[in-house]
């Protein structure tokens, strides 16, 4: 009875071990399974932060080139009836910089001009250097580059100008393709110089000539960038 008693005693206790001991086990095995999860979370995490950071760079190359892109708009094209451009003149030279001043030219010429009206009356083509320039003058057949502005002579109102669209004007000097003042006024000026040109109507416009364009007597600063 007492050897029985014994074994059932000692059966007890090894299934307390076992228990025990399984308990132990699951609980290792728990922690790892936890650990591993905690790892793969910090993982993920690691990996999210990664691709978050290039997507933005990426965003930030993408606006970098989108805005260099759209830095340069184009320029409207000058000379066009609505603009009653003072010449009329063929299309105008594309520039990087403006104004393209000539090798050695009077700083002065990098900076728009104000023409004031006029006083007395004008019958006849009178030009009047303002800066003279170190370059050969301007002869006919050449395709001439220029910056100019215009004003009506009586009251120095602006009606034209190269500066506003931030492009010179190109065309070729005592062919017809501008107002005979200019074709007149042009030639011989010497390359870097600026002049004043007051044209009476008979040589610009007339006095009613409609479509926009200014009438009367006129009177245009000219900036002699080129000819060639």
């Amino acid at each position: 009875m007492t050897e029985r008693v014994a074994t059932s005693q000692r059966g007890a206790a090894n299934k307390r071990a076992a228990s025990t001991q399984l308990d132990k086990a699951e609980k290792r095995a728990a922690a790892k399974a936890a650990r591993a999860k905690a790892a793969a979370a910090e993982k993920r995490k690691r990996m999210l932060g990664i691709v978050g950071s290039a997507l933005a760079v990426l965003l930030i190359i993408v606006g970098i080139a989108w805005y260099a892109r759209s830095g340069d708009p184009s320029t409207p094209a000058a000379g066009t009836n609505s603009e009653a451009s003072a010449p009329g003149a063929d299309t105008p030279s594309q520039v990087a910089a403006f104004p393209p001043l000539p090798v050695d030219a009077d700083p002065a010429l990098g900076t728009k001009p104000t023409p004031t009206a006029g006083t007395g009356t004008v019958s006849k083509l009178v030009v009047t250097t303002l800066i003279e320039g170190k370059g050969p003058a301007a002869k006919s057949g050449q395709t001439v580059t220029v910056n100019y502005v215009g004003v009506t002579y009586a009251d120095g109102k602006e009606f034209d100008s190269s500066w506003k669209r931030s492009q010179p004007l190109e065309f070729q000097l005592d062919t017809g393709g501008v107002i005979p003042g200019w074709d007149q006024g042009l030639q011989g000026v010497k390359i870097g110089s600026r002049v004043q040109l007051d044209i009476p109507a008979s040589l610009a416009y007339g006095d009613n000539p409609g479509n926009g364009a200014p009438g009367g007597t006129l009177r245009f600063v000219v900036d002699m960038l080129g000819a060639k």
